[in-house]
This record gives structure tokens, sequence and C-alpha cells, in this order.
């Protein structure tokens, strides 16, 4: 009996023993089976060559087609200004009119000048005529004749000048009325009935800006300024965009660059001209102008996304071998196409790059590419 017992309390203790083995190896086992996980999954994309057209955004300045200052031209004093303050104007509009009373007393004067030595020149020109008949026959000196035809080109003389006198007299009448040179908006005027004016003053009466065409005056440097005029030649087209982010239904064009680069900052003036029917472009808009800079050939874009910058300003992006193991290549980029970059270096044709799935994978991992779908 004593025997059965040590033979059962034996057997108990080999189960007991063969349990705790188990459970012991079945955690090693589950941990093996976990450390086998499969390669990570990573969207990619196979660089292909294409043409591209780079566009650059450009800060500029907007200003008026034509820039009038209405200045008198004579002196005098207001009496009536004949236009509305922010209005639209046309060439030759009476805007002013100052008083014309002391120059219309001046070209009648002028005039009575005129008739006076028009009908002095009558009788020296018939005196100067009968003695160049009577000198031949002796009847006068030869002296006499000299003094008469003299007066008679003295006479004459003094017809001219009364003549030059009578149109410089209507000429000033005229710039009584002070018109306006360009059609455009005028603004507000800086005098009112009653204002002494002189000519030619130094501060304007009011000023008219042509705006159904208006300038944009952009800056870029003198180096993108020479690959622009090499690459497209001349009056490339040019989009505005305004600070809400809104583009201008019209596009412009180029029309030319200055022929001076800034010594302080190495950039250069551009100028684009818009048509503006609405004239809802104002002068002084700080605004972006777009215009295409250059078209590449055989260009390699990729996703903005799969550049990875360093902290030492360098760029890389991962590339996927063909055993599907990823690892960094040094790349350089330099314009924007869109949300993509434009490759200068470190990509060719047929190269696969992984877009998404940075934070799932290291250097030399196995991974699973799938084609990037862009959302």
């Amino acid at each position: 009996m004593k025997n059965k017992v040590l033979i059962i309390v034996a057997a108990l203790a080999l189960v007991v023993i063969a349990a705790a083995y188990w459970m012991t190896k079945k955690p090693a086992a589950q941990q093996g089976a976990m450390g086998a996980m499969p390669p990570a999954e990573v969207a990619v994309i196979t660089a292909t060559p294409e043409t591209v057209s780079v566009s650059r955004e450009l800060p500029g300045r907007t200003s008026a087609y034509r820039v009038a200052q209405i200045r008198p031209q004579v002196s005098g004093i207001i009496i009536d200004r004949m236009f509305t303050e922010g209005s639209n104007v046309k060439e030759g509009q009476q805007l002013y009119q100052i008083d014309p009373a002391p120059y219309q007393a001046a070209y009648d004067s002028a005039a009575a000048a005129l008739q006076k030595a028009e009908a002095n020149i009558l009788s020296v020109q018939a005196k100067a005529e009968r003695y160049a008949e009577l000198v031949k026959a002796g009847a006068v000196s030869k002296q006499d004749h000299d003094d008469a035809s003299a007066s008679y080109a003295q006479a004459k003389a003094e017809v001219a000048v009364a003549k030059a006198a009578l149109t410089q007299a209507k000429i000033n009448l005229q710039y009584t009325k002070v018109l306006s040179p360009v059609s455009g908006r005028i603004g507000k005027s800086s005098v009112t009935e009653g204002a002494l004016v002189t000519a030619n003053q130094a501060d304007p009466l009011a000023t008219v800006q042509q705006l159904d065409r208006i300038y944009v005056d952009l800056t870029q440097s003198a180096e993108e300024v020479m690959k622009l005029k090499n690459s497209l030649g001349s009056k490339p087209p040019v989009e505005l965009i305004f600070d809400s982010g809104d583009t201008f239904r019209l596009l412009g064009h180029l029309q030319f660059s200055d022929v001076t680069v800034d010594e302080t900052t190495g950039m250069v003036t551009l100028r684009a001209l818009f048509d503006n029917p609405e004239m809802e472009i104002l002068p002084g808009l700080f605004v972006r102008a777009k215009l295409v800079q250059s078209k590449v050939d055989n260009a390699i874009l990729i996703p903005q996304q799969s550049v990875v910058r360093n902290a030492d300003g360098s760029t890389i992006v991962f590339k996927v071998g063909k055993d599907n193991v990823i690892n960094p290549a040094p790349v350089k980029v330099s314009a924007v196409v869109g949300d993509k970059w434009l490759v200068d270096s470190g990509i060719s044709a047929g190269d696969v790059v992984m877009v998404e799935g940075l934070m799932k994978i290291q250097a030399g991992a196995t991974v699973k590419p799938v084609p990037f779908e862009k959302k």
C-alpha cells in the first residue's frame, strides 16, 4: 500500500514538472512568432522624366498706366471747379476755370497792336515802292531810298512781333481753361473756387490716373532675370495673385526688365502690363505675380513629402532597391512645381522613391512597396 502511494506521488510530481516546463517554453515560442513580422508597407513612386514649366512667384506693387498731375500754366484765381472728385474724366475735358478777364484784356490789346502794325506797314510799303522808282530817275537820293526801304523792313518786323504777341496772348487765354491731358480717374482736388494759383506751381491741383491698363512692378535677382531672357524670349504671360489668394481673371504680359542692377540687393525691376477694363486693380496694391521662368525637358518631379531635410540643410530621399531594401540617398531640389519638387540631381529615371511610411522604417529595412495614390 505504501509503495502505491509513493508511485502516485511520483507521477503527480512528473506532471507538475512537465506543466511548468511547458509554461516556460510557450511565451518563448510566441515571442519567436512575433519576431517574424511581415515587411512594412510603404507608398512609392517611380521617377519618370517629363517636360515641365518652372514658375516663380515674385512680389510686386501696382501702378497706374498713366499718371497726369494737373498744374496751372498761368496764374490767377480759380472761379470754377468742373468735375466730381473720384469720377472718370475724358482727355481734353475741362477741370478748372481760371479767371480769364486779365488774359482776355491782354489778348484784345495784342490784337489791337497787330492792327496798328498792319495799318502802319501799308504807308511805309507804298513809300518804299515809290522811292524805288524815283531813285532810278535820280528824283530822290540814294540815302532817302535806303531810309524808306529800312522803314519798310522795320514795319514788317513790327507786324511779326505783333502777331507773336497775339499768339502768346491767345495761348495764355486758352490756358485759363485747365484741361485733362489723359482719360482716367481723377482724385481729390487740392484747391477750391477762390484759390490763387500760380503758373507751374509745385503742388498739383489734382491727379488723373489711367486705370484701364495697369502696371505691376516686380523684383527678381539678376541671375534669374538672365535665365528668363535666355529661356523664353520676350513677353511671357504673367498671372496676378492678390493678398487674399484670389487670382486675377486676366493674364498679363511681361513688358521689360530694367537695365540696371541694384548694387545693394543684386535685384532687377521687372514690369508687367495687365488689362484692367473694370478698374478692379487700384494703384499701390501689394501683389504677387506668377510667371513662367523656364521650360525643362526630361525633368524629374517628386512629391514634396518624400524629401527629408537634415539639420545641416542637406536633403535626402529614401530609395527602394530591387530587393525592396530601403536606403537614404542625397538629393538636390530647386524649384517647386505645384505640390512637387524639381530634382536637380540624386534621382534618375526609373528610381523608386518612398513617399509615405517614413515613420515605419529605418535604413536597411526590407519594405513592401505599393503605388502612391494622391489623396
